[in-house]
């Protein structure tokens, strides 16, 4: 989720890792296995250490982290963690995609539909409204510590960093590029001590939809059933929350 939606769906899976850390510490688990696949140093494997990043963020105790790891290289034996993915028309016809990440296929694919269906909605195609997009938040606290609030500086060369675009809001900035260039830029702003309260690949709604209040009522409710789900580990829509 972008813009607004992204800042309030950070803030709300914050609160969740508060409330849950067992349904969370396996979400991020199961990132961290599929992302080592890939190799299990995190140095190389990029997608490992945003990953590991997250998990160190909600207080993932370090062996949990680890055996993701080595279930991910092959080190330890497990359930095969498969990546899934599913679009659908939500209430008020919100349309989301959902990724999730299970070792049962069958029963994630029922919960899905059971998810969608209570929620008056159904599975149906709505990818043609999105695009995979590096989205990178920075709060307004880190702004303003590091002077970057109005630095024409800093976003000139973010730009020769390779960004498509840099938004302000109250909550802080964010900044999309295109998935090649995600790793690029993480690192520029690495390199200046500049820390992102987020950087992942995302979809990206083309059109977004605004919603009434009692439609927003709905939609939330079908985001909070999203976010208990343990196979769910990211969705995207194109309303604004």
């Amino acid at each position: 989720m972008s813009g607004h939606s992204k800042w309030a769906t950070t803030k709300r899976q914050k609160a969740i890792v508060d409330a849950k850390k067992g349904a969370i510490f396996t979400k991020y688990g199961n990132l961290i296995t599929i992302a080592a696949r890939k190799g299990g140093d995190p140095v190389t494997n990029f997608g490992l250490r945003l990953a590991i990043e997250k998990a160190r963020e909600a207080n993932m105790p370090k062996e949990n982290i680890e055996r993701a790891i080595k279930r991910g290289t092959g080190e330890l034996a497990g359930a095969q963690i498969e990546e899934l993915t599913y679009e659908g028309i939500g209430p008020a016809k919100a349309q989301f995609i959902i990724k999730c990440l299970t070792d049962n296929k069958n029963r994630t694919a029922a919960e899905i539909r059971h998810l969608f269906a209570d929620a008056g909605g159904s599975l149906g195609s709505v990818l043609w409204n999105f695009e995979l997009k590096g989205v990178i938040l920075i709060t307004a606290e880190e702004l303003h510590s590091k002077n970057l609030i109005n630095n024409d500086d800093f976003e000139l060369e973010l730009i020769d960093a390779g960004i498509q675009n840099f938004v302000k809001e109250a909550e802080g900035a964010t900044i999309y590029t295109k998935p090649e260039d995600l790793q690029k830029v993480k690192q520029f702003l690495d390199a200046k001590s500049i820390k992102t309260e987020s950087a992942e690949i995302e979809y990206v709604a083309k059109d977004r939809t605004q919603l009434t209040d009692e439609e927003k009522a709905k939609v939330q409710k079908f985001i909070e059933a999203l976010d208990s789900n343990e196979d769910i580990a990211n969705y995207y829509t194109n309303i604004n929350i």
